[in-house]
This record gives structure tokens, sequence and C-alpha cells, in this order.
């Protein structure tokens, strides 16, 4: 009986005791993830930058990883890896008992968790599914989800999502990303010592990096080729050449870049339509509008006109430190934008002056004045008073209009008025027509900023940003039609599909003929006004100079046929440029460096002349039409009436 009780007692005590050990297996594994969809994960990849031809402008992600297939990877580079980190690794069934038990009994005689013994495959499990926490629970949870997907995976599919997740150094993670950061090349063109230099990474890849410690690195790549000599995967031959190679790194890129600023402009659009946690990890590819080759020209014009800028500014005493200068271009049929430089240098100011700069665009306003006049009905050679004008404010002080030149001529006409860049006959033309008139104009053209409805609205007193100005020049140029200025013209996934793509918004917002008038008289501007040094160009161009009060901006906004180009120059703390610096003379060289490039590379063409206009001779002081060119006179367009 007594025996019979025994028996019962221990039955009862094994049951207690698996129980116990059911319990804890339980609780151990009752949260553990499931790995059933592995073969769908997707590791966190990077979003790609492109400009219009192609070439990468930036990168963006979480983690700089690119993932490739295992068929991808050259075997010296598996086999490196296999060697040092895990030699047993196609054999073992994921968790080496002996050297975990090894661990556990040195960490509970240490009192406290000190030895890893993980394979490959228990340290993708750590990275996919569970914390770095250091513990003996944290460990057997590893082993455990480590069985599961030894079971249901084959060692190459373990081995490729491994390849493809650890963390390389130099915020590289997987394979391709190292091999493009440390060599700037494929992962699959490696030679033996590049492949065992990446595969001694994972240790220690702060430590072993070849950027931060070339030593160390040289040190852990001669091991990893040893233990491959030793382990007859390499030839006596093969480890002599590859411990003899010097670790010769691919140039790390300068913050800096000539894409800079459209680059952070693309971020902000970015955060305004999308989930950055998305866009930053999902391995897209951002398809923009920029022209490398464009904003190549654009950047070092900046540069160069900058320079020459700060010599004269030096000359006439002044400090040249807050001087900078922005530009954007624009295709005139769809709005892309195909340059964009929104400062002289932007590591020392990311400040976009192209985009997030509002200043006074002085006369480069004017357009706008004149071309709500002709599309009301008047004509470019059509006379208004150029002479002296003041009016009284509510304040009992007198607002005395004054032209640069500080001469009148009298009675000129629309074109000659706009081309000379004078101030009286304009605002005595806003006074007629209705400041109200101009901004709305204005506002349909494309300016967004807030205008101020008072005849000083004329000489460019309302604050707008570059970008928007130059913009509302493109209806003058195609044909009365106003396009929204965009930068990204498509997103593809990672398999290729177009998750984003743009539309070209189009408006008619004014007549071909009145388009077609205002585009000549700013051709006027060029060939015979404040712009005439453009003119050797020699091509059909159109614009306007631009100057505020005391030369603290200078602007020069245009077109071609095929691109509108707008230009500003000026002091960040809105301090004078200098005396004499001008439009014409501090911004319209850049605009004369970008359109020459623009137009040596592109099919010449012509502005459009529609039906309902013809060319006419013209007196541009009077406005008298001949048949014939007479001395003085200028050939002009002008509507015979508007037709769509």
């Amino acid at each position: 009986m007594q025996k019979q009780n025994w028996i019962l007692i221990s039955i009862a005590l094994a049951g207690i005791f698996f129980g116990i050990l059911a319990g804890a297996f339980f609780i151990l594994v009752h949260d553990l993830p499931q790995i059933n969809s592995l073969k769908q994960f997707k590791p966190s990849s990077v979003t790609t930058v492109f400009s219009s031809d192609k070439k990468i402008l930036a990168q963006f992600y979480i983690e700089k990883r690119f993932p490739v297939p295992i068929d991808n990877i050259p075997k010296n580079l598996i086999n490196a890896l296999i060697t040092i980190e895990d030699k047993n690794f196609y054999t073992h069934s994921g968790v080496n008992l002996k050297a975990i038990a090894r661990a556990i009994f040195h960490d509970i005689k240490a009192g406290k968790f000190k030895q890893g013994a993980s394979t490959l495959s228990q340290q993708l499990s750590k990275t996919l599914f569970l914390t770095s926490e250091k513990s003996i629970v944290r460990k057997i949870k590893e082993a455990i989800l480590t069985l599961q997907i030894e079971r249901r995976y084959t060692k190459n599919e373990i081995l490729e999502l491994y390849l493809n997740l650890i963390y390389l150094g130099s915020g590289s993670y997987g394979v391709e990303a190292a091999s493009q950061t440390y060599f700037g090349k494929c992962v699959n063109d490696l030679t033996l010592a590049q492949a065992a230099l990446i595969a001694g990474l994972p240790k220690a890849p702060s430590v072993y990096s070849p950027i931060k410690n070339p030593d160390l690195a040289k040190k852990r790549r001669d091991i990893v080729l040893k233990q491959m000599l030793d382990a007859n995967i390499i030839t006596e031959t093969e480890h002599k050449l590859a411990t003899a190679q010097q670790i010769v790194l691919f140039p790390q890129q300068s913050s800096q870049s000539k894409s800079a600023y459209f680059i952070e402009y693309i971020k902000l659009l970015l955060k305004q339509q999308f989930d950055l946690q998305n866009v930053y990890s999902r391995g897209l590819s951002i398809h923009t509008t920029l022209d490398m080759d464009l904003q190549l020209a654009a950047t070092e014009s900046v540069l160069k006109r900058m320079n020459e800028l700060e010599t004269r500014m030096k000359k006439q005493g002044l400090n040249p430190l807050k001087v900078n200068g922005a530009l954007i271009a624009m295709d005139i049929k769809t709005g892309g934008v195909l340059s964009m430089v929104g400062g002289k240098d932007f590591n020392t100011s990311s400040f976009n002056r192209a985009v997030q700069a509002k200043r006074q665009p002085g006369s480069a306003f004017k357009p706008f004045v004149y071309a709500t006049a002709i599309h009301q009905g008047f004509s470019q050679n059509n006379t208004l008073l150029d002479a002296p004008l003041s009016f009284y404010l509510d304040n009992n002080q007198t607002w005395q209009v004054n032209n640069f030149s500080k001469t009148f001529q009298g009675d000129i006409t629309f074109r000659k008025a706009l081309a000379l860049s004078k101030n009286t006959p304009v605002v005595r033309l806003i006074e007629r027509i209705g400041p109200a008139k101009v901004i709305e104009f204005a506002k349909n053209s494309g300016i967004a900023s807030e205008l101020n409805a008072n005849l000083s609205l004329a000489l460019g007193t309302s604050e707008v940003s570059l970008l928007e100005l130059t913009a509302s020049y493109i209806p003058f140029a195609n044909m009365g039609i106003r396009v929204e200025p965009f930068s990204i013209e498509k997103i593809t996934d990672s398999d290729s599909r177009i998750i984003f793509q743009n539309t070209i918004k189009k408006q008619s917002i004014m007549s071909r003929q009145t388009a077609a008038v205002v585009t000549d008289m700013l051709k006027a501007v060029i060939r015979e006004g404040t712009g005439v040094k453009a003119a050797v160009i020699q091509k059909d161009i159109a614009g306007k100079t631009g100057t505020t009060d005391n030369y603290k901006d200078a602007l020069f906004i245009g077109f071609s046929p095929n691109i509108a180009l707008g230009v500003w120059v000026g002091n960040d703390d809105s301090t004078p440029l200098g005396k004499y610096e001008t439009g014409a003379k501090a911004a319209l060289p850049i605009w004369m460096d970008y359109m020459k490039h623009c137009l040596s590379t592109t099919a010449y063409q012509y502005f459009d002349i529609p039906d309902g206009t013809k060319m006419v001779y013209m007196d541009p002081d009077t406005g008298k039409i001949s048949k014939e060119k007479t001395l003085g006179t200028v050939k002009a367009l002008i509507k015979i009436k508007d037709q769509k």
C-alpha cells in the first residue's frame, strides 16, 4: 500500500512538474509573433529620387537598404559570412543547444547575461521579431522562434533574409547597401577581399567599419580570409592576393548637392501629401521633373555671378555676407520645375529663397498691369503720359511717383513705357483700370500671395515668391493658358506599379491674342529697353527687369517659347545690394547664362502669332502705325480682335 502511495505521489509530482513546464512554455510562447507570412515579409528599403533624365538625386530611408535576391549575392560573400559567423549553418537545426547551455551556465555563474552563442538563424529571429534585451528568457524565446523558422523555410530563404536585413555599419542595412556605401558598386561585383571585409562586419559594425577604423577593418578582413583558407574554401594564391589588397573606399558624398534645395522641396511636398513613414521605408521610386543638366548650369551661374556681385559690393564698402540668389525654371507647356536654386550654399542656409522667401517684385509686376489693360481692349500703341505725378494720402502726406531715370518723356506708348520700365505711366494706367482688376488678373495668372489694392501695386510693392511670380508669366508664353507648377511626375513602388501620377492642370485665363501682344511687349524690354543686354542671345525671348527701392531686390523674370525662368538677387536682411545693382545688372546675367545654355540644347522655336493679330510698324512714342518701316519705327504686334 505504501508503495502504491509513492507511485501516486510520484505521478502527481511528475504531473505538477510537467504542468509547470507546460505553463512556463505557454507563457514563453503565447506572445511570440507568427512566422507564417515570413515569405511575404518585405524589409524596410530605400526610396530613390530621380531626375527627369534618370539620374539619382537623393535617397530617403529609415534604414538604408536595397533588398536583392540571393542569386545576386556572390558565393565568396556567402561563404565568407558562413565561415566567420556560423560554419555549421547548412547542417544544424537552427539552434546550437550545446552552445546555448554553455552560455546560460556562464551567464548564471557570472550573474548577468554575457554570452550570445547565436547562429545566423537565431540572429535573424532576433532581428525580425525580438528586442535586443539581454536575458535568458529572451534567449529561450529566440530559440523557439528559430526552430519554427528552420522548420518552415529553406536555408537559402533564411540566408537571403539575413543578408538583406543585417546592419553592417555606416547607416547600411544589408549587403547591397554596404557594398554601395563602402565600395560604390553592386554586391555581385565585389572582389574576394571586399566580400571578406563585409562578411566581417556583423560582429561589431561600428568597430570594424572601414570608414571609422580602416586598420581594424583590415585585420578583421584578414581573419575572415584566413578562416576561408583553413576551411579550403579559397586557395593559397587567392588568399595571398586578397590579403595583399589595400582597402580602397568609395568617396563619401558631400552633404552639399547641386540639387539640395530641390530635394528639400520634394521632401516638403511628400510630407504634405503622403505618410513619410511609408515613403521612406517602402523602396519607392520618385520621378521628378528636374533636368540635371539644366540644374548644373543653374547652380554654376548663380555661384559665378554671386562671386562677381560680392566683389562689387566690397568695392563699395558693403558687407556681402548676407547676399544671396535664387533661380526657378519651369516647362512652359506642363509647369514642371526644371531647375531650382534656393541660395548660393545649402550647407550655410537651407532656407529656399526660390519658394519660401517673399519679396517685392518691383517692376517685374508691371506686365500684369499692362496685360490687364490689353485684356480689356487696350492696344500696345495706346499712349500714356510720362510726367511728374503725385498723390495726396489720407495721412496728409504726399506720394511722389518717380522714374528710376529721373527724366520724363511726355506721351509714350504702352510698349515703350514697359520697355523702359517707366513708373508714372503705369501708375496712371492702374488708376484708370483699377487695382481690383489687376489683382484679379494676376491671381488668375498664378499669383497666390495677398496683393494690396492700392496704386503702388503697379510698382510691385506687394510681396510674392519667386516660384509664383515666374509661374504667373507662363500664360503669356503659353497662348493664354495657365499651368500649375509641379515637381513630382510619378511615384512607383518596389514592383514598378504606379501609385501616384501627376495630372497637368491647365486653365485658359486670357485670349491667345492678348497673350501674344503682351509677349511682344516683353520682347521689347530686351530689344529696346532695360533688358537690352540679353539681346545678344538673338532668339525669341522675352522678360522684365525688377528693382526695388534702394536696390534691395534685383529680379529678371522671362521666358522662351519653352521655358519660364525667374532670377532673384538680394540680401537676406533686405539691406541694399549697392548703388546701381538693378535687375539688369545683378539678376539678368544669371538669367542670360541659363537661357543661353537652354537654347543651345533645344530646337529653335518662335512665339505664337495667332489669327486676330498682325505685325505693324509703330512709332514707340506716338503709337502711330505705318505700313512700311521708317526711321524710328519698331515692329509691334497688335490685336485685330480676340479669337478663340
